[in-house]
């Protein structure tokens, strides 16, 4: 069976259990997907770690040799195994020819960050050339920022998330403030309807025809960390544009996790970090895209030397030749020990498509949606009974790979609960889970050992109170 089929998950899991003769719940059903899995071989391009070395773990109560179930490739992204190679080989050449080694080996470290934004293009769905990898992920908002929010009396407002990420929160009420505006009047926030837990696209559409020509820029993450909502970019990039805004997207939770189409969409602009689904360390090197269409027009408000054009770069003249679009907003050259882990991820990446990975998240998440309903809906019969609410929206078109649990019980001893048992998640209070099964290298065994471990740990927590 294909399991890239036409039909949403809940018919999969019908169809191979019914094919299979077995429960929907069966361990049978899950063993059939990764078996069909084409994506499978994947999972050995990466260190997992064993649950003995995990801090928590308490190993009287499962066995240490075994792989943890990762699920928090929202927050840091397995380690690939070429990272450590690649690393390496950039130590030993500094070791042995020093400076020589701007210009030679397998990434000169001159233009080594160059060579990989083919593949990086790629995953954003953008041009080579619409793409830099550089800095941080926030100091590519600021500098993006800087270029794209030009405030006037009449034009000023920001719109974002009510629950922003806190940095792009800081951000803009920075940026808001160096322009002698006040954020409190500048800052328009999008706030879920009384008693839903995310926003509607039509109420985002709604708010932006309304505030119209006091908008300068449409900012929201791509995937809303906390609830796990994919916004529908395309559709808000329109909105926004229609009104005369600028739009751009932080896409830290999006890139390696949807497909995402940034040049087709017309997107303005959009940053993100690397070190989530992209798999490049903690405080990897970051990401910052514009589309062609401003390569001429949108300009950097602050230039360093890596933004003059690489062929007259060292003739240190003094007379910046600018590279045009998100190039010439480089600053300074790369560190090479952030570039190795991304290449080494870059390179799984490029194994497969985004569309492939796209296909098996859907049905990863829509396996572990449905072993969730089953075992953990409120019962009507016993409504003690500990039970679990999806915040994140159940149409898969609408979320990437993460599901937030809110639960009716004390949050911090069930998280406690299955960090012993081997489980590595999130925690965010109050009462919310963050999981996410990764199509690039969790299995759908990964989703029913979940399962299993979170029954336990439940049952574990009352103990706790």
């Amino acid at each position: 069976m294909d399991l890239s089929e036409a039909g949403s998950p809940q018919e999969v899991i019908e169809r191979v259990s019914s094919q299979l003769g077995c429960s929907s719940t069966s361990w049978d059903v899950a063993e059939y997907f990764d078996q069909h899995d084409k994506l499978r071989d994947l999972r050995q391009e990466f260190l997992v770690p064993k649950v003995a070395d995990l801090p928590q773990s308490d190993l009287t109560l499962l066995d240490g040799s075994e792989d943890c179930v990762y699920f928090v490739g929202n927050s840091l992204g397995l380690q690939p195994k070429n990272t450590k190679k690649y690393i390496n080989e950039e130590l030993e050449k500094w070791a042995k020819i020093g400076a020589h080694g701007h210009v030679m080996g397998s990434r000169p470290w001159v233009w080594a960050e160059n060579n990989l934004e083919d593949l990086m293009a790629k995953i954003v769905g953008a041009k080579p050339e619409e793409v830099a990898l550089m800095n941080g992920l926030t100091v590519n908002l600021h500098l993006l920022l800087l270029a794209f929010y030009k405030p006037t009396a009449k034009r000023h407002k920001i719109v974002l998330e009510e629950k922003a990420f806190p940095s792009d929160l800081y951000a803009v009420e920075s940026q808001i403030r160096l322009r002698g505006f006040d954020p409190s009047e500048s800052m328009v926030f999008l706030k879920p309807r009384a008693g839903e837990d995310t926003l509607r696209t039509e109420d985002i559409v709604s708010t932006i025809k309304r505030e119209g020509d006091s908008i300068a820029v449409v900012m929201l993450g791509g995937v809303q960390y906390y609830t796990g909502q994919l916004f529908n970019m395309e559709v808000i990039t329109k909105a926004g544009q229609a009104q005369g805004c600028y739009v751009g997207f932080d896409c830290a939770h999006a890139v390696g996790n949807a497909e995402l189409q940034l040049h087709d969409w017309g997107v303005d602009f959009a940053c993100w970090c690397t070190y989530k689904y992209m798999n490049s360390g903690a405080g990897g090197l970051a990401g910052a895209y514009i589309h062609e269409k401003h390569a001429y027009t949108v300009k950097p408000a602050l230039l360093g030397w890596w933004g003059h054009k690489l062929d007259t770069r060292f003739q240190m003249t003094n007379v910046m030749s600018l590279q045009p679009g998100v190039s010439g907003f480089r600053l300074s050259n790369q560190p090479i020990l952030l570039v190795c882990p991304l290449q080494a991820s870059l390179e799984i990446f490029n194994k497969t498509s985004m569309k492939d990975l796209r296909k098996k998240s859907v049905l990863l998440t829509g396996y572990l949606e449905h072993l969730l309903k089953h075992y953990y809906s409120v019962d009507k019969s016993d409504p003690r009974k500990p039970h679990v609410r999806i915040i994140t929206p159940s149409d898969p078109a609408q979320r990437g790979c993460q599901l937030s649990l809110s639960f009716s019980v004390p949050i911090r001893a069930v998280f406690q609960e299955l960090e012993k048992r081997g489980v590595a998640c999130d925690m965010r209070e109050p009462d919310v889970l963050r999981v996410a099964p990764v199509p690039l290298y969790n299995s759908f065994a990964d989703v029913h050992r979940f399962i299993t471990v979170l029954g336990a740990a439940l049952e574990a927590s009352k103990q706790h109170n």
